[in-house]
C-alpha cells in the first residue's frame, strides 16, 4: 500500500472505530466496478452538501463546480506509461476529495471513510498515485484560484438599499417584508463570463404595455391564493416546482450521468459544466434582477395603476429579490442547455419527486419539459410573471451556450 494511502486509511479506521461504520467501505470497495466512480462521488458529493448546506444555494454550486471542475482537469489528459481507467478514477476521487474536505469540513469523515474505499479498489502503484497526484493537484490550484469570489453566503447576500416606492419599481413583500437578498451576486467572480452584465437582459415589458397588462391579468387569476381558475394539476405543479432549483435538479443530472457512455473524463466534464453554467447563471440572473429592479406582482397587483387590490396575495410567499428574470427559470435554462447539449435532447423516462410536493411522483422524457413546468409553475406560484420566467430560460440558456463554447479552456489542466 503506497504512504498515501496508508494514511488514509488510517484516518477512516480512526474514524470508523468512532463510529462503528468499518465494515461498509470494505463491502462497497469489493462490489465497485471499474464505470462506477463517477456516479459514486456525485453520490458523496450530493451527500456532503446536503448535510452541510450553505445558506446561499449558489454557494452549494459553486462548491461542486470546483470539485467537479478539478476532477474534469485531472481526468481529461492522461499520462503515458499509466493505465488510463486506473489512473483517472484516482484523480477523480481525490480532486472532489479534497474540494470537500475544505468546503465542507464538517464532512470530512464521511468523504475520508468514501475515499479510502475508491482508493482500495485501484491496485497500488504509478497509476493510482500519479491520478492522486494530479487530482490534489488541480483542486488546489482551483481552490486558490477562487479565493475571496464573492460566493460566500455574506458576500451574496450582501445589502441592498431599498430604492423609493415608484410604479415598477421593487419593494419588499408581504408577509415578512424582508430585505432583499442575492444582491451582492452581481460582483461575484465568474468561471466563464467575461464580466458579470455580459448576457445583461433588455428591460421588461413596459407598465403601459399590452404584454405587462396581460402577465398582470395572468398572475392575478392563476397565481392568487383563492384563486378560482386555477386547476389542480395547475397548482401541483405550482407546488412540485416551489422548493430549490439546485435540489430539484440533482437527480435529472445524476440520471444523466448513469446514462452517459463517455467514460469518466467525459462524465466529470458534465458535472462540471452542469455547476459552472450554474454559479454563472445566478450571477447573471443578480445582474439583471438588480439592473432592473423590477416589482413583484404581489405589489405591482396591490398598490399599481391596473385595478389595484390591496387584499390580493399570492399562492405561494414571495422570495425577497426582484421580478425580473426569474431565478428558477434561468437555473433550469442553464441546466436544459448543458444537458441537451452533452447527453441529449431526450432520455429514456426518469421519475422526479420534490420535497415540497410529499408524494407526488412525476416522470419526465426531456430537459425541456422540466423547464416548461418551472415557467408555468412560478405564474401558478403567484410569484413571478410569465415575461420573467420566459426572459429567465433565455438567460440561462445564453450562459450555458457560452460555457459550452469556453469548455476547452475551462478544462485544461493548471
Amino acid at each position: 500500500m503506497s504512504t498515501r494511502r496508508s494514511r488514509t486509511a488510517l484516518a477512516v479506521l480512526a474514524a470508523a472505530v468512532l463510529t462503528g461504520g468499518l465494515a461498509a467501505p470494505q463491502a462497497a470497495a469489493e462490489h465497485r466496478s471499474a464505470d462506477s466512480t463517477a456516479v459514486e462521488w456525485f453520490d458523496v458529493t450530493a451527500r456532503a452538501v446536503a448535510a452541510a448546506p450553505a445558506a446561499t444555494q449558489v454557494t452549494n454550486s459553486r462548491t461542486w463546480a470546483i470539485g467537479w471542475l478539478a476532477a474534469a482537469r485531472a481526468t481529461r489528459a492522461v499520462p503515458a506509461g499509466v493505465d488510463r481507467t486506473e489512473y483517472q478514477r484516482a484523480a477523480l476521487a481525490s480532486a472532489v476529495h479534497r474540494a470537500l474536505t475544505e468546503l465542507a469540513p464538517t464532512q470530512a469523515a464521511q468523504v475520508d471513510e468514501a475515499y479510502a474505499a475508491t482508493l482500495e479498489a485501484i491496485p497500488d502503484g504509478r497509476s493510482e498515485d500519479r491520478g492522486v497526484a494530479a487530482g490534489e493537484r488541480q483542486a488546489s490550484l482551483l481552490l486558490a484560484e477562487r479565493a475571496a469570489d464573492g460566493l460566500d453566503p455574506a458576500s451574496v447576500n450582501a445589502p441592498y438599499p431599498v430604492p423609493a416606492a415608484a410604479p415598477g419599481v421593487w419593494q419588499p413583500t408581504p408577509p415578512a417584508y424582508a430585505p432583499a437578498t442575492q444582491y451582492g451576486n452581481r460582483v461575484a467572480k465568474p468561471f466563464a463570463l467575461r464580466s458579470q452584465s455580459q448576457f445583461r437582459l433588455p428591460p421588461p415589458p413596459a407598465l403601459d404595455s399590452a404584454r405587462y397588462a396581460a402577465d398582470l391579468a395572468e398572475v392575478r387569476a392563476y397565481g392568487a391564493a383563492d384563486s378560482t381558475v386555477r386547476t389542480a394539476g395547475q397548482t401541483e405543479t405550482a407546488q412540485f416546482w416551489f422548493g430549490s432549483s439546485f435540489t430539484l435538479y440533482t437527480e435529472p443530472l445524476r440520471v444523466a450521468l448513469t446514462r452517459s457512455s463517455q467514460g469518466l473524463a467525459g462524465q466529470a466534464r458534465l458535472v462540471a459544466l452542469f455547476h459552472v453554467a450554474s454559479v454563472d447563471t445566478q450571477i447573471a440572473t443578480s445582474d439583471s434582477k438588480y439592473a432592473h429592479t423590477r416589482w413583484r406582482p404581489v405589489t405591482a397587483i396591490r398598490t399599481g395603476a391596473i385595478a389595484p387590490d390591496p387584499a390580493w396575495s399570492p399562492l405561494h410567499a414571495t422570495p425577497a429579490h426582484p421580478d425580473y428574470p426569474s431565478g428558477h427559470g434561468t437555473y433550469s435554462g442553464s441546466a436544459e442547455g448543458v444537458l441537451t447539449a452533452l447527453s441529449g435532447a431526450r432520455t429514456a423516462p426518469f421519475e422526479l419527486t420534490s420535497p415540497t410536493a410529499p408524494g407526488v411522483t412525476r416522470t419526465y422524457t426531456s430537459w425541456q419539459r422540466l423547464s416548461a413546468e418551472n415557467v408555468d409553475a412560478r405564474v401558478w406560484s403567484g410569484i413571478h410573471t410569465r415575461s420573467a420566467d420566459e426572459a429567465g430560460i433565455a438567460l440561462g440558456k445564453s450562459v450555458a451556450r457560452y460555457v459550452l463554447q469556453r469548455q476547452g479552456e475551462l478544462l485544461a489542466a493548471r
